[in-house]
């Protein structure tokens, strides 16, 4: 079943365990196939805590982070809504190590909705900042089936490649350490997950309202 990319129902709410902020539970989404997932602080030093509702996560004295879910995903569909706090470097894993970015790079010219993968650098870049909303709320969405990855900032198609660097891994938030980014903030107000059977196609977004 696939998710409605023009739903605006969110029917998981993030909390915390009692007295622990480094597990931070999702849950199914009844009727819409997507699920949102459990996240477990990986490695790193950035603070992350449920703030108004969003998952927040902010540099310590200007050392980054990263969650990463417990579970593992092949071919899948990560939709989410995130705002940021800028000058910031951050970023959306898929599949472990390959990251939609939040950013504003210069060399090579890169913004949000750019593909990098570790140790590849950008696989595929956004060129048009203008396509961020800088100061409000914006939706990502990743395609990831077989070596065919899409991405998408605020319903515009930002990239697309065939890669198979990864096959499988989690999905995970960072906040990337550095003295340019101590002030940064990366706000995460939903993030589902639908799993793909082989060669089915994306759910095409709309831009959002």
């Amino acid at each position: 079943v696939a998710y409605s990319s023009t739903s605006n129902k969110f029917l998981a709410v993030w909390e915390c365990h009692v007295g622990d902020l480094r597990s931070i539970e999702g849950s199914f989404i009844p009727g819409s196939g997507a699920m949102t997932p459990n996240f477990v602080l990986a490695q790193g030093d950035a603070s992350w805590k449920v703030e108004a509702g969003c998952l927040a996560g902010v540099p310590a004295d200007g050392k980054g982070g990263d969650l990463f879910t417990t579970e593992e995903w092949d071919n899948c569909e990560l939709r989410f809504t995130y705002k940021v706090v800028w000058p910031a470097n951050s970023g959306v894993w898929f599949r472990g190590q390959y990251q939609y970015d939040i950013l504003k790079w210069k060399d090579p010219v890169a913004f949000s909705g750019s593909l990098y993968c570790t140790g590849k650098m950008f696989v595929t870049r956004n060129l048009d900042e203008g396509l961020e909303n800088r100061d409000g709320w914006n939706e990502g969405q990743v395609y990831a089936n077989g070596d065919r990855l899409v991405l998408w900032l605020n319903g515009k198609k930002v990239g697309e490649c065939k890669d198979d660097t990864l096959k499988k891994g989690p999905v995970g938030l960072q906040v990337h350490g550095g003295d340019e980014f101590r002030n940064m903030k990366i706000l995460i107000r939903k993030i589902e997950v639908r799993p793909l059977k082989a060669d089915e196609p994306p759910t095409e977004p709309k831009a959002p309202k």
